[in-house]
């Protein structure tokens, strides 16, 4: 696994002793579980119309990834909403090719 400098100062302090690791409050700990729970619970069911193409797609790459195929498209819509997935520029946008 590659660590940023941050990460890597983090490991290097722990590692001489100059860093503990501490447990969370009781408090923190309830807060992590309700944020938790919130993570994984899907509460809203949509439908689309996809190409069939697309639909062959995405079941195609969904099983060389060992997931169901919904699970692949609420993951990919989640990392392009969180930002992790961009478009590219110029290509289905409506934004300029940048010069």
């Amino acid at each position: 696994m590659k660590y940023d400098k941050e990460e890597k100062a983090i490991i290097d302090a722990y590692e001489k002793g100059k860093m503990k690791l501490s447990s969370p409050s009781k408090k923190e700990f309830e807060a992590i579980k309700a944020t938790a729970r919130k993570t994984i619970i899907k509460d809203k069911r949509i439908t689309i119309r996809l190409y069939d193409h697309d639909y062959q797609g995405i079941q195609k790459k969904a099983m060389e990834m060992g997931m169901p195929y919904q699970t692949l498209i609420s993951g990919i819509i989640h990392r392009y909403i969180e930002g992790d997935l961009i478009s590219k520029r110029g290509e289905h946008s409506n934004q300029p090719d940048a010069e």
